[in-house]
């Protein structure tokens, strides 16, 4: 009988230890978990794998709750959009014009531009002419999000056939291009635009 007892105590307790097996295998597999690349005090983002340019750079976990393609699409659409903003901000400010030029245009530069042309209501033009655009590359990314097959960014337009009868191989280097340039111009832009406003000068803006 008590034996039975003591037997059903050092059950009893048992169930209240720490399972050494369980606990050593979830640290390990823990420790064992695959860091990213960019950030290696953090996890791998595991939806980045398989696209171009994937660096394991997604700190918030943007890409755990949203669709990869519509991020890759935001991506390359931002991208694009600051290569051409750049070289159109500091072309004006080395004296590119386009001629015959309105009154409203005379002595501006690429910061005092924004204002004036508010007032003069040419700003008002490209926000729907662009608005326009917007809505209608909706279609193609609505459709990409319901299983078109389009990729990301792909609207078509290779005017220089440079992509024409590329292997794999070299269309996916040409899409880490893209990228690269892409992501450096979404910095410089954001770069030059504070340096033009805190100096109030001309190219190079020091």
């Amino acid at each position: 009988m008590k034996l039975a007892i003591i037997a059903s105590i050092l059950g009893a307790a048992s169930a209240f230890a720490p399972s050494t097996v369980g606990g050593a295998s979830r640290v390990s597999t823990s420790l064992a978990a695959e860091k990213s690349p960019s950030l290696p005090f953090l996890p791998y983002p595991p939806n980045l794998k398989g696209y171009v340019g994937d660096v394991g750079f997604d700190p918030l976990r943007v890409s755990d709750y949203m669709p990869m393609d519509y991020l890759r699409e935001s991506e390359i659409k931002h991208g694009r959009i600051c290569m051409m903003a750049w070289f159109g901000f500091v072309s004006v400010d080395m004296g590119l014009r386009i001629y015959p030029l309105p009154e409203t245009m005379e002595g501006l530069t690429s910061v005092t531009a924004h204002d004036a042309l508010v007032k003069s209501g040419a700003m008002g033009q490209l926000l729907l002419f662009f608005g326009i655009g917007e809505m209608l590359s909706w279609f193609a990314i609505a459709q990409m999000l319901q299983g078109s097959g389009r990729e990301a960014g792909d609207f078509g337009l290779d005017p220089l056939g440079i992509l024409t009868d590329a292997d794999e191989e070299k269309i996916a280097d040409w899409k880490l291009k893209e990228l690269k340039n892409g992501r450096l111009a979404m910095l410089a832009f954001s770069g030059v635009v504070t340096q033009a406003v805190l100096t109030q000068g001309p190219f190079p803006y020091v």
